[in-house]
């Protein structure tokens, strides 16, 4: 905890004194989803749910109307209409009996590590599949035929195509029958980016310097920069992925380790390594660090590609959370680059390691021709260089040693689309849409890590949440997403199943206002309903304001009308009139018979809520018409209307006197008559005066006898019962209590008796001789002083009662223990034994 108090510190101390790179605030580049729809909600979902587990690998032939899923076990081929309609076919692809005992053997997981998870699912030609899998540590990879879709009898071996932990980071492309894969190959091996199915197999430098270093790999992508390039240019495999950082200082973390920060790397397709040096390597590795909004922001999670038909228009969206020293916090950012800012880094400054001071720096030094780590172009053709083994060796060493360029890839405009707050996004989707001002929009689905689907639109450099979907009832990562433009689906891929969700649910908005405000470039308002495009031809009608979300509804269609309803309530009442607001975005608005309710009201009647409008201590002239409206984007719709009715409270009679059982309230209440009052006085002072003549003659009767009182269970009967009446009684009737003189009644009761002589006659024989007095301490801790042990043991605010018998007085000191408590109690009055005394009497 305190690392990473110092560490946040040292960060903030470094965005102080480097600057803020971002221009807006984390405030303006977060943004609230606009609606919720909770899992109950979703209409038109489908679902595929079968034996196996884990349906994380996605391949979609949208012409052919078939969707591809690779599972624990399994790999499935759906129908992309319909995935649940039940025509689905099935391959079982288990891990042998033989290798999942190696597996365990390995000391691997028998529950989540031993079995075969298909990783690696593409189309290879016009009637093949290409597959591979971890078959339980022991990667296999096989040819499926698609039009018989069984399990084929023969497999190759996966060990350099597909890694061996199901965990491990991955991304596989074939492009032109080649497979270009990136991962952690073999158990305990180093990360690698290779080529198979290949005349030339190639892999990255191991050494002098390792060009990955402990790589997480989350995408790849083909850039077919061959199409239309004036210079000649090759087509170049874009891999994304997160690993340490060896240029980066390591004072502001664990010194032990380098922080972890995303990358981009780039290899030529036709790329076929060196003759002499770099053999079987890659001569056209290059890597650039992926800088997103501030240097927290390191862990890459999902990259998503759009070229626009035109690869020179190709923009790449990525998905990036906190670093692992983050981990406490959960914020996510989505970052776009065009891809010239990346082409534009490759062309940039090298990065050279210096051995003296043992870190990286910029190389100023002179750069060899051909420029190293680019492509085989028009003009090192005219120079004789046909192919990357016609390069010289002072080339090929320069790419040895300084794969990593200077300058960063910054996102586009400088800044990041979004930046939320307690979300992890796990996956990212983009599909582009025309909408009906004839500008084309970027629709984003993010996945979250605990199964929701966030779903945006890019309205120039700002992101508007449209509805955050809550996917999956069991909370569980969104594991991949693939988007369908001819069924206008969107495909979630989970570790429970798979979810085909419509992209667009318009007629879920039930007004103008509603369809307008959403801002959804699938939707338009046609007068009656919100449609979507893809079903409406005459699109002439429509209304739609995607770029400013307020303009078009100015008919009287524009708002659904509210059911006004009646609340009667008695006078001095509450009430609470509920306005659900269907937009997270918008503000309830209340006017009572046409006058605002302001949120600091003076009198304190109204209180605006979330849920409602709360009246308290409801008046005769609160009743009257109360309209609630939603106020959205300088927009304002009635939402509900009530007619309040207040009645005046009934009479309440008065209640009857209450009689009291005491004789001295009796007679205070007949205080009129004066001749009561003598009588009773006379009476009272009558009876105080024979009480007084029988305690006389008793003291003196006392003071000629002599004796100690003594504490516990009596021998004779005893003449004084001191009780506690309390609900905290101290015994529970054990031996212990009995020692104590607790009576079975569990409450204390202490005992003043005659002392026991060797002369007094006894029924029963002789009594044994009297314990010595218990020592009474100075000072007790609340202020009393000499109180007995059983008498420190009662509650300061309990009651008590002190009770004589009928029996003639014994004790001889009756009169001392009396004189004794008296005086304890008398001083008790003035103790404070807690902050706060209750009644207490004796």
């Amino acid at each position: 905890m305190r690392t990473n108090v110092s560490l946040y510190l040292m960060l903030l101390l470094v965005v102080m004194t480097m600057g803020y790179p971002s221009r807006r605030s984390a405030m303006d580049l977060d943004a609230t989803p606009r609606m919720t729809i909770v899992y109950n909600d979703l209409t038109a979902a489908r679902r595929f749910i079968s034996h196996a587990q884990n349906y994380t690998t996605l391949l979609l032939e949208d012409e052919k109307g078939i969707l591809y899923v690779g599972a624990r076990g399994a790999i499935f081929s759906l129908n992309s209409s319909n995935i649940a309609d039940g025509s689905h076919r099935t391959m079982d692809w288990e891990a042998s009996p033989e290798k999942r005992a190696d597996c365990l053997k390995k000391g691997k997981n028998n529950k989540t590590e031993c079995y075969n998870h298909v990783r690696l699912l593409q189309r290879l030609n016009a009637t093949h599949l290409y597959a591979c899998g971890t078959y339980a540590f022991h990667p296999l990879c096989t040819y499926i035929d698609t039009n018989k879709f069984t399990l084929p009898s023969h497999f190759e071996e996966g060990k350099e195509k597909c890694p061996y932990d199901p965990a491990r980071g991955y991304t596989g492309l074939i492009v032109d029958g080649s497979l270009y894969t990136a991962t952690r190959y073999e158990f305990r091996s180093l990360p690698d980016i290779r080529r198979n199915r290949h005349q030339r197999i190639l892999k990255t430098e191991e050494s002098p310097l390792h060009w990955l270093n402990d790589a997480e790999f989350v995408a790849s992508v083909l850039v077919r920069e061959s199409v239309n390039s004036p210079v000649g240019d090759d087509d170049k495999i874009y891999y994304f992925f997160t690993e340490r950082a060896g240029e980066e200082s390591t004072t502001i973390s664990d010194k032990t380790q380098a922080p972890r920060v995303a990358r981009v790397a780039r290899v030529c397709k036709n790329d076929l390594g060196g003759k002499k040096i770099l053999q079987r390597k890659w001569t056209s590795f290059m890597k650039a660090r992926l800088a997103c909004y501030i240097p927290y922001y390191e862990v890459l999670k999902d990259v998503y590609s759009l070229d626009g038909g035109d690869w020179r228009s190709t923009i790449f969206y990525a998905a990036f959370t906190l670093s692992a020293h983050w981990r406490s916090m959960e914020v996510s950012a989505i970052c776009r680059y065009n891809i010239s800012e990346v082409r534009a880094a490759f062309e940039g400054t090298y990065m050279e390691y210096q051995d003296s001071s043992r870190k990286w720096s910029q190389y100023n030094g002179e750069v060899p021709e051909p420029r190293p780590g680019s492509c085989i172009t028009n003009r090192a053709r005219k120079s004789g260089y046909n192919s990357s083994q016609d390069l010289p060796n002072g080339v090929l060493d320069f790419v040895k040693l300084h794969p990593l360029m200077y300058e960063e890839v910054k996102p586009a405009d400088g800044d990041p689309l979004l930046v939320k707050k307690n979300v992890i996004y796990t996956q990212v989707a983009v599909d582009r849409v025309q909408a009906l001002d004839g500008h084309v929009y970027d629709v984003l689905f993010l996945g979250t890590g605990n199964g929701w689907i966030h779903k945006a639109v890019v309205i120039g450099s700002v992101v508007h949440i449209i509805e955050e979907i809550q996917a999956f009832r069991v909370p569980q990562p969104v594991e991949n997403l693939v988007i369908s433009k001819q069924q206008r689906s969107l495909y979630v891929g989970s570790r429970s199943g798979v979810l085909q969700l419509p992209c667009s649910t318009c007629r879920r908005y039930t007004s103008c206002f509603d369809c307008v405000l959403a801002r959804d470039p699938y939707c338009g308002w046609d007068g009656e309903s919100c449609r979507e495009f893809a079903e409406t031809q005459d699109r002439t009608q429509l209304i739609q304001d995607v770029l400013h979300g307020n303009m078009g509804c100015w008919n009287d269609s524009a708002q659904a009308t509210a059911m006004q309803k009646n609340r009667t309530v008695l006078r001095g009442d509450d009430v609470l009139l509920p306005c659900e607001q269907a937009s997270n975005l918008a503000r309830a608005t209340w006017l009572v018979n046409g006058t605002e309710v302001l949120a600091e009201d003076g009198q304190g009647r109204f209180h605006l809520g979330v849920d409602g409008l709360l009246v308290t201590d409801t008046q005769l002239e609160y009743s009257g018409e109360f309209q609630c409206y939603a106020e959205e984007n300088g927009l304002r719709a009635l939402v509900a209307t009530y007619a309040l009715t207040v009645l005046p409270a009934p009479l309440v009679p008065p209640a009857p006197p209450t009689v009291s059982l005491s004789p001295w309230h009796a007679a205070s209440s007949a205080y009129g008559d004066a001749k009561f009052i003598y009588i009773a006085a006379i009476t009272v002072l009558g009876g105080l005066c024979l009480v007084l003549s029988v305690v006389l003659l008793y003291v003196s009767c006392l003071q000629k006898r002599r004796g100690k009182y003594s504490l516990g269970v009596p021998q004779a009967p005893s003449s004084v019962e001191l009780q506690t009446v309390s609900s905290n009684c101290l015994g529970k009737g054990g031996q212990e209590d009995e020692d104590l003189g607790i009576y079975p009644d569990s409450c204390l009761q202490i005992i003043p008796g005659e002392a026991p002589t060797a002369t007094s006659p006894s029924k029963e024989g002789p009594p044994a001789p009297p314990p010595p007095p218990p020592p009474l301490p100075a000072e007790f801790t609340n202020g009393i002083t000499t109180l007995p042990n059983m008498l420190r043991k009662m509650n300061g605010n309990s009651y008590m009662l002190l009770r004589q018998s009928e029996e003639p007085c014994t004790s001889p000191l009756y009169n001392s223990f009396t004189e004794e408590l008296s005086k304890i109690l008398e001083k008790r009055k003035h103790t404070q034994l807690v902050e706060k005394l209750d009644e207490s009497s004796v």
